[in-house]
């Protein structure tokens, strides 16, 4: 009898050209259609493990960990200085899920550096904040704002510290007028200290103490006090 042969059924070509397309382990730089590139490491055709991503439009260069496509875990982001074309340091701390979470620090492009805790982007929890006025807060943030405790530094010496809300003083705290060697110890209400309680605080070695000193409170018996007034109304009345 005849022999009968049928074609071997194979897959379409994109089918294989699609599996070797595909990025797991260690591979050499890949770039991408609108032409970023990354060189690192793979799992599931995504960016997973250790690598360098550079986005074409900006410049900017991020080196470090990678989850599931995402930057996660440590790693460093810089860009370029317009003028100079030299790679800057924004950023080197931790990520979580493509954004600054857990501690790192951040470089502004004024001069100004933040060190601290970082949550979804934002300073949130304990960190330092250095000023371009040479002013320095540390202390609690929250939503990239001052909140809770803290403490602030002037460029004069002088000092706030207690409690903060919403990037203001509000709560208990003291004002260190070192310039004028006084305190001011209160309450503060977004920013405006509603009561409190003034005294000299080292006024002696004060570089620009106030011109006059507090006065002393002196303190009378309430019975010295009432005798004193009942004198008062009968010498008036008699």
């Amino acid at each position: 009898m005849p022999v009968i042969k049928y074609p071997r059924i194979r897959d379409p070509l994109f089918y294989e050209w699609d599996r070797k397309a595909q990025k797991c382990g260690l591979r050499h730089t890949i770039y991408a259609v609108n032409g970023d590139q990354y060189t690192g490491e793979w799992l599931d055709n995504l960016k997973h493990g250790k690598g360098t991503q550079i986005w074409k439009n900006t410049g900017a260069i991020y080196s470090g960990d990678w989850k599931f496509g995402k930057r996660d875990g440590y790693g460093s982001y810089s860009i370029p200085d317009p003028v100079t074309k030299e790679y800057k340091r924004v950023y080197t701390g931790w990520w979580e899920n493509d954004r600054r979470g857990g501690r790192g620090m951040f470089f502004y492009p004024n001069g100004e550096c933040y060190e601290g805790e970082w949550s979804n982007g934002l300073r949130s929890g304990w960190g330092k904040m250095q000023y371009k006025d040479g002013s320095v807060y540390e202390g609690q943030w929250l939503a990239d704002q001052h909140n809770g405790h803290g403490l602030l530094r002037l460029p004069k010496g002088n000092r706030y510290e207690g409690g903060w809300k919403d990037g203001k003083k509000h709560g208990p705290g003291k004002y260190f007028y070192l310039d004028k060697g006084q305190q001011l110890e209160g309450i503060w209400v977004a920013d405006i200290p509603k009561c409190g309680v003034l005294v000299d605080f080292g006024r002696d070695s004060a570089p620009a103490p106030t011109q006059y000193p507090l006065p002393a409170i002196e303190l009378h018996d309430p019975a010295g006090v009432l005798a004193e007034a009942r004198a008062m109304f009968d010498d008036r009345h008699n």
